[in-house]
C-alpha cells in the first residue's frame, strides 16, 4: 500500500539542450537545485535493511545522506559522505551507480531507483559553493609514523591516499605526468567530467597532508625497490592503464592514426577542442 503512494518516478536532472550543447565543451548535465535535490531525497523510504549500502562499493551511509538532504542539514550530508567516500564530486558524476548502489534499491523493483548519483553530486556541488559553511573534522589522526608510497594519482590512488591519510599515515603519490588526476584528468572529456572538479578533490586529498610528486615515473625515474629502501614502509600500486593496446595491422603506425588513448589525452590535457586558442600538434 505505501509503495503505490510513491512517486516511482525520479526527478529529472536539467540539461543543456542539443543544439546549444552541440557548439561548446561545457558539462552536459547541469545538476539538481535544491528543491529538486529535496524532492528526490524524499522518494527515499529509509527502509531497513538499506540494501544501497550494500551495493556501493565503500559503503557509504546512502540512507543517512538522503536524509540529511531531505533535511536541509548540506553539512550532515557532506560529513556523511566524506566519512567513506573522499570524492563525491567525481563518483557523483562517473561512477557506475545503476550497476551498484542504484541498482540494489527497492524502489527499482516498482519503478525507478532513487537517484543516489545525483544526489551525491549535489552534495559534493554544494560542499565547494559553501566551502565556509562546512567544518573541518574535529579529531585528526594520530601519526603512526610509517610512511606509504601511492603510484598512481587516478581514482584508486587518490582514494588509497586519503584512506591511508585519514588513518595517520604519512602519504605520497607519485604521478607520471604533469598533473594530478589520472585517468581522470586525460581520459574523460570536460562535457561529463569538467576538470575543476577533479582538481578540487585532489586539492581535498592534499588538504589531508598527501604529498604529490608530479613527473615521477615509477620504474623509470625511480623504483619500488627505492621507495622501500628510502624509508616507505608499502607501496600501493594504481598506474592504471593507461598504454594503448594496438591491433598489429598495415597503417596503424602512419602520421594521423591516433589511439583512443592519445587522443584523449591531447583533448583533455592539451585542449584541442579549444584550437586555435591552444595550438595542439
Amino acid at each position: 500500500v505505501y509503495m503505490a503512494k510513491l512517486d516511482l518516478n525520479r526527478v529529472s536532472m536539467p540539461r543543456q539542450a542539443p543544439g546549444l550543447r552541440a557548439r561548446n565543451f561545457n558539462e552536459v548535465a547541469l545538476g539538481y537545485s535544491l528543491e529538486q535535490a529535496q524532492a528526490e531525497a524524499g522518494r527515499c523510504i529509509q527502509c531497513p535493511r538499506h540494501p544501497c549500502i550494500d551495493g556501493c562499493p565503500v559503503e557509504i551511509d546512502i540512507p543517512g545522506f538522503i536524509k540529511a538532504v531531505g533535511d536541509g542539514d548540506m553539512p550532515e550530508a557532506v560529513r556523511i559522505l566524506k566519512d567513506k567516500n573522499s570524492l563525491p564530486g567525481i563518483c557523483g558524476r562517473v561512477c557506475p551507480q545503476e550497476t551498484q548502489c542504484e541498482a540494489t534499491c527497492v524502489l527499482a523493483k516498482k519503478g525507478a531507483p532513487i537517484a543516489i548519483g545525483r544526489l551525491e553530486r549535489y552534495v559534493a556541488d554544494w560542499e565547494r559553493a559553501n566551502m565556509e559553511l562546512v567544518s573541518s573534522p574535529v579529531v585528526q589522526p594520530t601519526p603512526t609514523g610509517k610512511r606509504v608510497a601511492v603510484v598512481g594519482s587516478g581514482p584508486a590512488g587518490l582514494t588509497a591516499a586519503a584512506d591511508l591519510a585519514k588513518l595517520g599515515h604519512s602519504v605520497t603519490i607519485f604521478e607520471a605526468l604533469h598533473v594530478a588526476g589520472g585517468v581522470l584528468m586525460y581520459g574523460i572529456p570536460e562535457f561529463r567530467l569538467p576538470k575543476d572538479i577533479v582538481q578540487a578533490e585532489v586539492n581535498y586529498v592534499a588538504s589531508l597532508g598527501v604529498r604529490i610528486e608530479l613527473d615521477s615515473v615509477v620504474g623509470k625515474t625511480i623504483s619500488v625497490d627505492d621507495l622501500l629502501n628510502s624509508g616507505y614502509q608499502a607501496v600501493f600500486l594504481g598506474p592504471g592503464a593507461g598504454a594503448p593496446m594496438f591491433l598489429n595491422i598495415l597503417g596503424e603506425n602512419l602520421n594521423g592514426i591516433y589511439s583512443a588513448n592519445e587522443f584523449l589525452t591531447r583533448v583533455n590535457l592539451m585542449k584541442a577542442y579549444r584550437f586555435p586558442e591552444y595550438d595542439t600538434p
